[in-house]
């Protein structure tokens, strides 16, 4: 009699967001929750971060077998040489690794959030100079963890087709311009939107 083969369950690898902020963290948060995403968040991986720090993560959740989207800020790369290079060489790292998907934004993620509503693609020096833009459409806007904890604010980003809108608005304006976000990577990543261009 011919011995049974033990039929190994497909291992299905999992995404991790590694994040530089607290509102990295409510953002992907929400969606998880509004989406049912099938990612892991964990708060320890979040915090005021710098590329060094966040290469050590990238290492942590590539040795437990998952893959790394990390969402960071690029601004302090445009006054601080060091970042600079320590950014252009995280990159080079991982450019090729399917497994490491950088979503960096210039100056910072709420660039992100207003293409939901704006098709802009002019430089804001600051996170600040994006934030006064973006309270035009989200009036009450504030990097306050009491803010940041209500899902309304992007619940409100997801509505209308906005998602896509600012996933195709990204896509399109590239990293040649002032100011830039890769965050449609994750949103393709964890399956919210499909690129178009493929």
């Amino acid at each position: 009699m011919a011995r049974k083969e033990a039929i190994k369950p497909k291992y299905q690898e999992r995404t991790t967001i590694i994040g530089a902020g607290i509102t990295e963290r409510w953002y992907f948060s929400h969606l998880q929750t509004l989406f049912d995403l099938k990612i892991k968040i964990r708060p320890r991986f979040f915090g005021n971060e710098n590329i060094n720090t966040l290469e050590k993560r990238i290492g942590q959740v590539l040795d437990e077998g998952s893959r790394a989207v990390v969402v960071f800020d690029a601004d302090v790369s445009t006054w601080n040489e060091t970042e600079k290079e320590r950014l252009v060489k995280l990159r080079r790292k991982y450019i090729k690794n399917k497994r490491v998907i950088l979503c960096d934004s210039l100056p910072s993620i709420e660039y992100w959030f207003l293409l939901h509503y704006a098709n802009v693609n002019r430089y804001f020096g600051t996170s600040k100079a994006v934030m006064e833009e973006l309270t035009k459409y989200i009036k009450d806007f504030d990097k306050t963890e009491s803010f940041l904890k209500n899902q309304k604010w992007v619940l409100d980003m997801c509505v209308e087709g906005q998602l896509h809108m600012a996933f195709q608005r990204a896509q399109s304006f590239g990293i040649d311009g002032e100011s830039y976000t890769n965050i449609w990577k994750a949103m393709e990543n964890i399956g919210l939107v499909k690129s178009d261009k493929y």
